[in-house]
């Protein structure tokens, strides 16, 4: 668990409603598809933390879905691209964890990026990796 600041953050993502699905950069896309997250996780993560409205922020993970949890998709779903559900099956079936990033507000816990990935693990049967953003008061 780490915390994490942001200052300067442009406010795309505010954590008083659902976001929209940010664009990522590719760096940061492999790291999260090949689930190879570098430490701290607020430097690897900063790309998207700027992003943020400017706040203290708790970042976890990489960490298992709890079997209760709900996600709510912040993008179209099921995901439509199947090829890029079917890639992600792959990787978990050869033992890769690829990571979702999560942002948990009061109301909701809201998918930010790895809508492919939580389908290819939910076909696989197999809880989804996350990294869980949340504010601090």
């Amino acid at each position: 668990m780490e915390q994490v600041k942001v200052d300067g953050g442009t406010g795309v993502i505010d954590t008083n409603s659902v976001p929209s699905q940010p664009e990522l950069p590719q760096s940061l896309r492999i790291a999260l598809a090949t689930g190879q997250m570098r430490r701290p996780l607020g430097d690897t993560l900063r790309p998207l933390l700027d992003l943020f409205s400017d706040g203290e922020y708790q970042v976890t993970g990489p960490e298992r879905l709890a079997e209760d949890r709900y996600l709510t998709p912040s993008a179209d779903w099921p995901p439509a691209d199947v090829s890029r559900v079917g890639y992600y099956r792959t990787a978990i079936k050869s033992g890769h964890r690829p990571v979702a990033v999560v942002l948990e507000t009061a109301d909701a816990a809201v998918i930010l990026d790895g809508h492919h990935k939580i389908a290819a693990y939910r076909e696989e049967e197999i809880l989804p990796h996350l990294l869980i953003i949340s504010q601090l008061n």
